[in-house]
């Protein structure tokens, strides 16, 4: 169930350059069903940044009733938002979309992310791996210096990464890794830009995939249309992001 609560922060960091984490409390924790889904954030008490922003859930702890989102400070509003300290409340909204099934993946996943895609697929790998699924990590990066929770991916199962200018890791893309992984795996989860999650299908077409795509929204409850992508089902079909979404299976999205 989608809820409205203003949350509070119990911890905002900067984990990478222009990266933070931020971890907030509240009951709307508790309506979380998977992995992939998003909130979206009232960045500030005024009307202006009037929108809200979409954010995606990173971690979540339900004992405490806690969860972590990770964002990039590259805006007014999300600068906003960075300067958000522990006792401070949060309006958000979730949570929203439909998250990465879980429940597909038998006994090998690969998990593909690049920049502030990478995020949700740590909450995924967790959960992948406490059901006993063996996950292996591909993430790329700008630099070194937008590279973060490598240790805790790490921790979670076999971890590569890769940087566009080889300050850390393989110098390239997630492709560059790919094309050197064995093929020995069941499922792919991916979350980026557009173009890598183009090429992730185009790299492993008979696999089963899902994918997670970003785009920018209005409303986040798919009332205003600005988040419509075509589909493959038809010319005339079209799906909307936000509350069909963000995550779909490999080759529904027409780019």
């Amino acid at each position: 169930m989608i809820k409205q609560e203003r949350m509070v922060v119990t911890n905002q960091q900067e984990i990478a350059h222009h990266i933070f984490e931020l971890t907030v409390q509240g009951e709307l924790t508790g309506e979380m069903k998977a992995p992939g889904q998003f909130v979206h954030v009232r960045v500030a008490d005024s009307f202006e940044p009037l929108l809200r922003r979409p954010i995606s859930v990173a971690s979540i702890d339900f004992e405490s009733n806690q969860f972590t989102m990770i964002y990039r400070a590259e805006g007014r509003g999300t600068t906003l938002l960075s300067e958000k300290k522990a006792g401070d409340t949060v309006d958000i909204l979730g949570p929203l979309g439909n998250g990465f099934p879980v429940e597909q993946a038998k006994q090998k996943a690969y998990l593909i992310g690049g920049g502030i895609g990478v995020p949700p697929l740590y909450e995924l790998a967790k959960e992948l791996n406490a059901k006993g699924i063996e996950t292996v990590h591909i993430l790329g990066f700008e630099s070194k210096g937008a590279v973060f929770y490598e240790d805790k991916f790490r921790a979670l199962g076999d971890t590569h990464i890769a940087t566009v200018d080889g300050s850390h890791g393989t110098q390239g893309f997630v492709t560059h890794i790919l094309n050197e992984l064995p093929k020995d795996f069941d499922t792919y989860y991916s979350c980026g830009p557009t173009p890598m999650l183009e090429a992730v299908q185009w790299a492993y077409p008979e696999k089963q995939g899902f994918l997670s795509y970003e785009q920018r929204m209005g409303c986040g409850i798919g009332a205003c249309f600005a988040c419509v992508c075509r589909t493959t089902k038809s010319e005339t079909d079209y799906i909307k992001v936000c509350s069909d979404g963000p995550v779909f299976p490999a080759g529904v999205v027409i780019s």
